[in-house]
């Protein structure tokens, strides 16, 4: 088949060019003048040139078929069974129910903070309790040792009186008493009388520095010089 075109394009290249030919040469045949009649003879010629194509080539034999495969009979198909159509049943008419709103939700606030635990309670303030003491004892024991008893004194009576005293908020003595006996009254009364008269002290105080009574325990000496 290449081979027939290959002939056939090279017969048609020659034709090409023998008709260019032919045009050169009428053109020169104008220019110099040749006879009309050769020419045309020339051209005659030429144009009857039969340019025969190859015959076509024979068709390659096709390969057979392949052989179709064994398949098995169909099998049987059932009849379908007869189909009864039941009349439709009546429509079922629904009605639309809108739900009801959704409650809203509910919101829980976070717990409070627990409290601060309370403060500790203050220190008390420190106690100003204290008891009664002699203001000036030095001064009023010898006021009351110079009030010797006159009698005790003409008799030489000498002794020790034991004597305790309440001492009031003023800081004086609102009472007293003989806790221990110099053997002679008129000692013992001297004592308490002189503590009474002559006796000051610093009055006695609470925790919160309030004057309060309070008692006081001394011993008066009697003795002659």
């Amino acid at each position: 088949m290449a081979y027939a075109d290959q002939e056939m394009s090279g017969n048609r290249i020659v034709a090409i060019i023998i008709v260019a030919l032919i045009h050169i040469a009428l053109g020169y045949a104008l220019i110099t003048g040749l006879a009309y009649n050769a020419v045309q003879q020339v051209v005659e010629r030429v144009t009857t040139i039969d340019i025969e194509e190859p015959p076509p080539p024979e068709p390659e034999d096709e390969p057979p078929p392949p052989p179709e495969p064994d398949t098995a009979p169909p099998p049987p198909v059932a009849p379908p069974p007869p189909i009864s159509i039941a009349p439709a049943p009546p429509p079922i008419r629904t009605q639309q129910t809108i739900p009801p709103p959704a409650p809203p939700a509910l919101r829980i606030p976070p717990p409070a903070p627990p409290a601060p635990p309370p403060p500790p309670p203050a220190p008390p303030p420190p106690s100003k309790a204290q008891g009664a003491t002699p203001r000036g004892q030095a001064g009023w024991a010898r006021r009351i040792q110079s009030n010797y008893p006159r009698r005790a004194e003409r008799e030489g009576t000498e002794g020790n009186v034991g004597v305790s005293v309440t001492v009031g908020t003023d800081g004086r003595v609102a009472s007293c008493s003989v806790t221990s006996s110099s053997g002679s009254s008129d000692l013992d009364s001297a004592a308490c009388d002189g503590m009474t008269r002559y006796a000051r002290f610093n009055p006695a105080l609470d925790r919160a520095g309030n004057p309060i009574t309070d008692t006081y325990r001394t011993t008066i000496v009697y003795q002659l010089n």
